[in-house]
């Protein structure tokens, strides 16, 4: 299930404990069933709420944690795959019962280094006791709040620990370039356009990369390869850097003097919302494939597949002809599970992930970098392939000596 780039905080708890209506409350609208019987909500249900100083929020309401049967056991393995996109949980009990379930969660959580805090909802019905609440708080190691969906008197202090505890890295955006670049700067962006192309419009890292040059008054030229040869030949100043679609690489390199920076989208996003250093320590991994090796290809959207689809067809040929090796290839869609072990694989290359926050991009790379599977790009294995891999991560290097 593709996610927002906004934070996400899900809502975990047994069934009937009001999970729903919780999600009401807080949101203020009847997006969730609210039912007496257990089990009402079988699949992860979203809605955005405003919250003032981080701005928009993803809440999801999830089946509950003790459903039971052979249904019920795929609704509690949905709510738990759920974990993995989601930046802080809060964990909905009632009737002062804390037990071996909350327990589950709270250390799956732990295991994802996903923080959270603990609703004692329907108060209502049956008050938070002081003393059980200071008991859970010293058990869990967090903060237990009392709340109630019918009467949300304390909307604003069940807020306040969202704040408390949602990490500012989750809507703190990371920069695409803009430590890279400064006012007056010309930056060139070459955006092919082919078949893979959405219909009337560029794709998001374009997008994106074209906001934050203006936000740093910068002036952003956005041609095809085409024209970039004329452009650089005649516009007069010379580019602070050159960005291209990493599959026009080979074009571009030839067309930009070696003495301007060149890079790709899909580096500078892996720099925003991966690991780089780590990225690029695992491309050289490429020249080590070996006949009947395996390659996992990561991408982070599900779309429909065109032409020599970049994941899917182009990558796949680029590392077979550069290896000159027999290869197999699996590419995991969305946030899709691997179809076999981890370590089966030689290699893995996830895409720029510009559907996904960084720390779903992170925690989808734990399993391999755990392992000790390479991992790395799409836009740094082209380069590789394509020999120019020391020119597209060149520009990183100069700016940390400047800076």
């Amino acid at each position: 299930m593709l996610k927002s780039q906004k934070p996400h905080i899900g809502i975990f708890g047994r069934r009937n404990i009001g999970k729903s209506s919780l999600i009401n409350a807080l949101t203020g609208q009847e997006i969730a069933i609210v039912s007496p019987h257990a089990g009402t909500t079988t699949d992860p249900v979203t809605k955005t709420m405003e919250i003032i100083g981080i701005g928009p929020v993803i809440l999801t309401d999830t089946a509950g944690i003790d459903d039971e049967g052979e249904l019920g056991k795929k609704r509690v393995a949905r709510t738990i795959k759920a974990i993995d996109t989601i930046d802080l949980a809060m964990i909905a009990i009632s009737h002062n019962s804390f037990g071996e379930h909350e327990r589950s969660v709270m250390a799956r959580l732990a295991q994802k280094n996903i923080p959270c805090f603990i609703v004692h909802n329907k108060s209502d019905i049956e008050g938070l006791d002081p003393a059980r609440k200071r008991e859970i708080e010293a058990e869990a190691g967090t903060d237990v709040i009392a709340f109630s969906s019918i009467r949300p008197d304390n909307f604003e202090q069940v807020v306040a620990l969202m704040k408390k505890h949602l990490p500012p890295t989750s809507y703190q955006r990371s920069s695409i370039l803009s430590d890279m670049v400064r006012q007056g700067d010309v930056v060139v962006l070459v955006t092919p356009v082919d078949i893979e192309t959405p219909e009337g419009r560029i794709i998001l890292p374009q997008v994106q990369t074209i906001r934050e040059l203006l936000d740093n008054n910068c002036i952003s030229v956005v041609l095809k390869e085409p024209e970039l040869s004329g452009f650089i030949g005649s516009c007069g100043m010379k580019p602070r850097l050159v960005v291209t679609d990493s599959q026009a690489f080979a074009k571009v390199d030839a067309l930009v003097p070696p003495d301007i920076p060149l890079t790709s989208f899909s580096i500078l996003y892996t720099r925003m919302k991966g690991d780089l250093e780590k990225a690029i320590e695992g491309t050289g991994a490429i020249s080590k494939l070996d006949d009947g090796d395996r390659v996992m290809i990561l991408e982070s959207c599900t779309h429909h597949v065109a032409g020599d689809d970049i994941g899917r067809v182009k990558l796949p040929r680029w590392l077979s002809d550069f290896t000159g090796k027999q290869l197999s290839f699996d590419v995991v869609a969305g946030l899709d599970e691997p179809p076999r072990p981890i370590e089966e694989y030689s290699l893995v290359v996830q895409c720029g992930g510009c559907m996904l926050t960084r720390k779903q991009v992170l925690l989808r790379l734990a399993p391999a970098i755990e392992a000790k599977v390479p991992v790395t790009n799409y836009g740094l294995a082209i380069a590789w392939c394509l020999g120019v891999f020391d020119r597209a991560i060149a520009p990183f290097a100069a700016h940390h000596r400047r800076s």
